[in-house]
């Protein structure tokens, strides 16, 4: 199962294509990035791993510059669009091809910055792992969805294998999940909501197809893909929920 999954990940062009529809669509127009880049200290981080980090999403949105930024992903054609991105903010870039969770070949406490955006739920057992690379006055960041994400769809179909993914590491137990780890956590809500209108099926589509691997593990795609466009024909709007949260964790 997970590696039908991984194939949602794997190609970039269609990643980041996806990425602009969903900045398109979403009600809340601050970039998730933006609000975590105010939280964290940065004249105290210089090394960071991002630990899923398929193409450097995340290093997209920085404006910092690091002594070293590694990138932990399962798939090997991240490689070279997490270097392009990640190579603008270091001189000092390494991708590294591991299926998480997996002990890592660095010494405890080499990163002052940890982030797991949009995959801890993938691998939460890596927890100890996180917790070992971290400095000790180091934060580690995590943003994931909320269990609420699938609402609209549960109108009509039943994901309960998609569910037991995101709740692995959702917005709802984050806190008792890192709070095994980690002393101090804080929380921040990022609330928003993906509109489509009439005239952007187009859209909607290519966003239930993007998904669909994770969709395949409870229902035919293509059902889920005409069921939402023939809701929006009927009222005219979809909603969809992407409600976030991020979690920022020290020792």
């Amino acid at each position: 199962m997970a590696s039908d999954i991984y194939k949602s990940y794997s190609n970039y062009p269609l990643h980041a294509k996806i990425g602009k529809i969903i900045s398109a669509h979403s009600q809340n127009t601050r970039d998730v990035r933006d609000v975590v880049k105010n939280e964290i200290p940065w004249d105290t981080i210089q090394s960071m791993a991002d630990l899923g980090c398929g193409y450097g999403w995340f290093e997209q949105g920085l404006t910092s510059s690091f002594d070293l930024i590694v990138g932990v992903d399962c798939l090997a054609e991240n490689g070279p669009p997490f270097i392009e991105s990640a190579k603008t903010h270091s001189e000092n870039v390494l991708f590294k091809r591991v299926d998480l969770p997996a002990v890592l070949e660095f010494p405890s406490g080499s990163f002052d910055l940890v982030v797991c955006a949009y995959s801890l739920y993938f691998f939460p057992e890596a927890l100890p792992e996180i917790e070992r690379l971290l400095q000790e006055d180091g934060v580690f960041v995590a943003i994931t969805h909320s269990n609420r994400m699938l609402q609209e769809g549960e109108e009509y179909f039943d994901f309960k294998n998609l569910k037991k993914i995101v709740e692995r590491f959702s917005a709802e137990n984050g806190v008792a999940i890192l709070g095994r780890y980690f002393r101090r956590i804080t929380e921040i809500d990022y609330k928003n909501s993906l509109i489509f209108r009439k005239g952007e099926e187009q859209d909607l589509a290519q966003y239930i197809d993007f998904k669909g691997e994770l969709i395949a593990q409870d229902v035919d795609p293509d059902r889920v893909k005409t069921t939402m466009i023939e809701e929006l024909a009927t009222k005219g709007e979809v909603r969809l929920n992407k409600d976030d949260r991020i979690f920022l964790a020290r020792k």
